[in-house]
């Protein structure tokens, strides 16, 4: 079993930018996908971006251009740099590590979850 914590949420303006951390302990961190989700108020949890164990990058393309998503194997951590953020990207974010050996960005595909982060921007 795998732990992930999350970090790096908080309040900022619209255009402004922010980086949530996902640590991971527990299961060799670099054998699998992590992805970020999101959960808006009265919304279903959304992929956002995905890093797969070899460091393939898949993004929404409402986030394209704007978030990358990175990792570093030797810390067991995943990053999701965000730029030009929107009033829309507010939404409580979580980290991911997938359960299959294939891409997905199906959550239901994921089997293990962080408690979440809030980011909040403003207009």
């Amino acid at each position: 079993q795998v732990q992930l914590v999350e970090s790096g949420g908080g309040l900022v303006q619209a255009g402004g930018s922010l980086r949530l951390s996902c640590a991971a302990s527990g299961r060799t961190f670099s054998n699998y996908h992590m992805g970020w989700f999101r959960q808006g108020p009265g919304k279903e949890r959304e992929f956002v971006a995905l890093v797969g164990w070899n460091g393939g990058t898949f993004y929404a393309d409402s986030v394209k251009g704007r978030f990358t998503i990175s990792r570093v194997n030797t810390w067991n951590t995943v990053y999701l740099q965000m730029n030009s953020l929107k009033p829309e990207d507010t939404a409580v974010y979580y980290c991911a590590q997938s359960a299959r050996m294939g891409i997905s960005t199906t959550p239901s595909d994921f089997g293990s979850w962080g408690q979440g982060t809030q980011v909040t921007v403003s207009s």
